[in-house]
């Protein structure tokens, strides 16, 4: 019986070790460690007018995902402060179709009859548009820590700082055909048997004589044309952190909070040089999501 309640006592001695609220002391250290952001993002911009470029913008990533470092450091008593620095795109894009049509009246503009009486383009190539946004995101943060156990805790806090979008439009008309890719390039090509009754393919040249052949593609490629559009923010989120200290120098953060930045009206540029003047206000704003696995204490 003595035995028994002994190894008892030691087994609840263990376990309160293990669990031990975090002493009312000041506490110290820091730590370091690869941080994805996951970004719920309520609304892309420019949404109607990339829809008008036949290109989707419900495809784009979601959640968006940012690719960061995170640090943090006690500073006095149960304060926090911190840093965060990351970069995330994603990218959409379509090839469009073509048709060719006859501006009889000259007056550039394509009338319903020019549409009416236009016919397929069965080049090589087909203009492409593909479209990217890159979000970069630079903060520090502030945060207050409410410990639970020795190894676990909780903070409440905030991440204040710059944030910049970019969405670059990119079109160019030298997208080559899947399919066309493996036809002869100067003419047509026909299936055969040669003398051996081998299956052979037979290539033919069209010429306007027997001394001038027709040469080279349907299409000379086109130099693509590239808008870069950006606009900077002040971005704030909000969160909630859970911190659990695995081993000696190793833990597991996770967070959850919202963001929310702003960029004016008219504040975005061409280029990053030239401000846009009837440009759009747009807010990126959404539920985030940080997992950190980090170095330190």
């Amino acid at each position: 019986m003595k035995k028994i309640i002994t190894s008892i006592t030691f087994f609840i001695t263990s376990l309160y070790s293990q669990f031990d609220l975090y002493p009312v002391t000041d506490f110290f250290g820091g730590g370091i460690g690869y941080s994805p952001m996951y970004i719920s993002i309520e609304d892309f911009p420019a949404t109607d007018l990339l829809k008008d470029l036949g290109l989707d913008p419900k495809k784009f990533d979601t959640p968006f995902v940012v690719h960061g470092g995170e640090g943090f450091a006690h500073m006095t008593g149960k304060w926090r402060i911190g840093s965060y620095a990351g970069v995330g795109s994603s990218s959409i894009s379509t090839v469009t179709n073509v048709r060719l049509f006859v501006d009889a009246d000259g007056d550039g503009v394509l009338d319903q009859n020019e549409i009416d009486n236009s016919v397929d383009y069965d080049g090589n190539f087909d203009p492409s548009i593909e479209a990217k946004i890159t979000i970069s995101l630079g903060a520090a943060s502030i945060e207050y820590v409410m410990p639970v156990f020795q190894d676990l805790e909780i903070s409440a806090g905030a991440m204040m700082g710059l944030g910049r979008m970019n969405l670059s439009i990119d079109q160019y008309a030298a997208n080559p055909k899947w399919t066309e890719m493996f036809d002869f390039s100067y003419g047509p090509k026909v299936p055969g048997v040669d003398a051996d009754s081998n299956s052979t393919v037979n290539y033919y040249y069209a010429v306007d004589n027997l001394g001038n052949p027709i040469s080279g593609f349907n299409a000379a490629n086109a130099p693509g044309v590239m808008s870069d559009l950006s606009g900077t923010f002040f971005n704030f989120q909000p969160y909630v952190a859970v911190k659990w200290q695995l081993l000696d120098r190793v833990g597991l953060r996770i967070s959850a909070g919202f963001n929310k930045g702003t960029i004016g009206q008219g504040r975005w540029k061409l280029n990053s040089r030239y401000l846009i003047g009837d440009s759009d206000e747009y807010t990126l704003s959404g539920v985030t999501f940080r997992t950190m696995l980090y170095l330190g204490l």
